[in-house]
């Protein structure tokens, strides 16, 4: 049998980022688990920045909490807020030091030279997470293509 205690959600509040929250939730109330949403802020030391890095943080910390439903604080789920210079080993650690279970993050799914360029986040967490990682792709729908009716009906009368 499966056992989930604690299943992380890493958001940084995109589309693919929603729908692994959707995932994540979905799991976490199957498997009676603890819910924690993280979001990365990016370290701004020593980088000149237009806005008050403190400012960011309490900001970005509302988003997060405002992402958790009454009824999964009331559970016990967490939102949290680390600053680092790399989401990707924030995450991890995160997902160590919380003795996480499953993290779900969402991909943008590049690949070749975009991916070279841009870096990918869910690719590093893949590789260096303590424990298992679902990817979601955005949009969903992509993963499961229903068979065209004109299929079905031929299949039956064959």
């Amino acid at each position: 049998m499966i056992r989930l205690g604690n299943v992380l959600v890493a958001t940084d509040f995109s589309s693919p980022s929603d729908a692994a929250l959707r995932y994540g939730r979905a799991l976490a109330q199957r498997f009676g688990a603890s819910l924690h949403i993280l979001h990365v802020v990016e370290n701004s030391f020593l980088r000149p920045t237009a806005a008050d890095p403190q400012t960011v943080k309490e900001t970005k910390s509302r988003m997060v909490a405002e992402l958790l439903t009454e009824d999964e604080r009331q559970s016990g789920a967490r939102s949290a807020i680390e600053v680092s210079d790399s989401p990707a080993e924030a995450i991890t650690t995160y997902a160590r030091d919380q003795r996480i279970d499953l993290i779900v993050i969402g991909t943008h799914g590049r690949s070749g030279m975009s991916r070279l360029l841009v870096g990918s986040v869910a690719e590093h967490v893949l590789r260096t997470a303590p424990c298992p990682v679902l990817t979601v792709r955005h949009p969903e729908h992509e993963f499961v293509v229903p068979d065209p009716p004109a299929q079905e009906n031929e299949r039956e009368s064959s």
